[in-house]
């Protein structure tokens, strides 16, 4: 077939310019290393569990879809429905700083993608992540 023929392959996804599956586990590892060992992260360490291996397969099925791989929290977990599972835990503008700062250095420790992937990645979290607020006076719209 000629090559003006071929079909078009599909455009590379957040997930593919990660570098997928072993990359998205390496930067979840890591990520929650640095929330175990940095005392800059404790705020947002204290809403979590003693053993973090559940979070870490959680983060990893929930990153995975939402960078555009595959739906593994949906299909293994159910729907994602973030706002509401994170509502037992008050989540205020430190908390979310606090993981985004985390995930920012994960993301740098790993070497995910230029500075320019990484920046653009950190502004789609930084939006979930606000979303996440949920501590009276502390919410998103409050300011």
């Amino acid at each position: 077939m000629p090559e003006s023929e071929a079909h078009p392959s599909r455009a590379p996804t957040p997930y593919d310019l990660i570098g997928g599956d072993e990359a998205l586990r390496r930067v979840v590892e890591r990520f929650y290393a640095l929330m175990d060992e940095a005392p800059e992260f404790y705020g947002v360490r204290r809403l979590h569990p003693g053993d973090l291996s559940g979070s870490a397969t959680k983060l990893r099925y929930l990153l995975s879809g939402w960078l555009g791989g595959p739906a593994l929290y949906a299909e293994r977990i159910g729907p994602p429905m973030l706002r509401a599972r994170h509502l037992p835990f008050s989540i205020g503008k430190a908390e979310r700083d606090q993981w985004l700062a985390c995930m920012r250095q994960a993301l740098e420790d790993c070497g995910v993608g230029p500075p320019e992937f990484r920046e653009w990645l950190m502004q789609q979290l930084f939006g979930t992540a606000d979303w996440m607020r949920n501590r009276p006076g502390d919410m998103p719209g409050d300011g």
